[in-house]
């Protein structure tokens, strides 16, 4: 080998191998983690954007979320048309405003008034009771009252019909019933989260949401830049072994996951007050599974994508699915046959169970195990496969 052919030249795993086989033999697959973890430690600290976006942004958007998300439907604005002007339909509209889902703020002269202020977006229902309301009332025949609901946002339709339907079940019931008592009497109880508060079930869920587009963002995007920089083709020259550059590159990620997860759970129970009601501790443990298994998507991402504007696309292609169909805000069993099969190759489904589980009902291990298994064994595999396709283009 000549000066030239020297200089060039750089050891392989193989020739490692061959040259240090005690060496090999005990750090074998996993040949060179330390040394890029530790290189991938000091880009970290040394790049404020990456910690600005890191630590600051996920803060930012859940307190955006946290607070501008509330699926309670209270107080829909409501214009009224009472052609009866009597003390029954005002009775009845005393129930309509009582219910605390109808805002009477509008009242209407006329029908055609009524429908444009709905048409316009004014109000979201309308309430018109007839101008023989209390004479029907007096004779026994049946009151027909004519309750419009804007069907533009289902839930809030959904909602206002559902109430509507029961003040006019109580109404009649009280005007039947002799004694105003019923028969039967349901006293529902609301476990877990008794006050209904939109935080307490929207938080959770935005947990891992926001982790995840945190943790394929940074891990794919920081690959992506050293390949178009050319210093990721140079560690395929050294006897750094496929699975220790992975684990190199996720580990320093990893622990700046973590530590966003420990603020975020902080600022959810200081901030948005929803208690843990479970072990905090069995928390972050059982969030390790999750964060290995995208660390392991976000290096897939990365070894397939060759510019950062690719990673990006990739990466945020994986934020949809897992808003939508992990069970973050519909439910699961409702969805057909082959989205329910989706939900169940996507991780945050089983995150998502774990931290409602934990957070909200106090849940145990016992019942958390299986979520726990199926991301540990999804990590494992994305990081075997992120290590296959990097080998594949390092021999071609």
């Amino acid at each position: 080998m000549n000066g030239a052919q020297a200089s060039s030249w750089s050891p392989t795993l193989a020739d490692e191998k061959q040259r240090h086989p005690r060496r090999w033999f005990s750090q074998g697959l996993f040949y060179g983690l330390v040394p890029v973890c530790r290189k991938e430690f000091l880009h970290v600290t040394r790049d404020p954007g990456t910690l600005f976006f890191a630590l600051l942004i996920p803060m930012l958007q859940l307190f955006l979320f946290g607070f501008a998300v509330d699926t309670n439907v209270r107080q829909i604005a409501t214009v009224v048309l009472d052609e009866s002007h009597t003390q029954e339909s005002r009775q009845l509209l005393e129930r309509f405003a009582g219910s605390d889902v109808f805002d009477l703020r509008f009242y209407a002269g006329s029908p055609s008034e009524m429908y444009e202020k709905i048409r316009g977006g004014g109000a979201r229902a309308g309430i018109r009771i007839p101008y023989d309301y209390a004479r029907r009332l007096q004779d026994g025949t049946a009151a027909t009252v004519l309750v419009l609901v804007d069907g533009s946002d289902s839930t809030v339709a959904g909602q206002a019909v559902s109430t509507s339907t029961g003040v006019a079940l109580k109404e009649s019931l009280a005007r039947v019933l002799p004694t105003g008592a019923m028969p039967i009497e349901v006293r529902p109880s609301v476990l877990y989260n008794p006050a209904t508060r939109s935080a307490n079930f929207f938080v959770p869920g935005l947990i891992a949401i926001l982790l995840q587009i945190m943790i394929i963002l940074l891990i794919a995007l920081s690959m992506v830049r050293e390949r178009e920089r050319g210093t990721l083709e140079q560690l395929t020259m050294t006897p750094v072994a496929p699975l220790g550059l992975m684990l190199g590159k996720m580990i320093p990620y990893g622990v700046l996951a973590f530590g966003e997860l420990c603020a975020i759970l902080t600022v959810m129970v200081v901030v948005f007050q929803v208690p843990i009601h479970g072990s905090f501790l069995l928390l972050l443990l059982l969030s390790l599974p999750f964060l290995l298994t995208v660390l392991g998507l976000g290096l897939v991402i990365s070894t397939r994508a060759r510019t950062q504007a690719e990673a990006f696309q990739l990466a945020m292609g994986t934020v949809l699915p897992s808003v939508f169909l992990s069970g973050y805000i519909f439910l699961i069993e409702n969805m057909p046959l082959f989205f329910r099969g989706v939900a169940r190759v996507i991780p945050a489904t089983y995150y998502i169970q774990i931290l409602r589980g934990i957070i909200l009902r106090g849940a145990g291990i016992g019942e958390l195990w299986v979520q726990a298994l199926v991301l540990t064994v999804m990590g494992c595999a994305m990081i075997l496969l992120a290590a296959r396709i990097f080998v594949k283009q390092g021999a071609a």
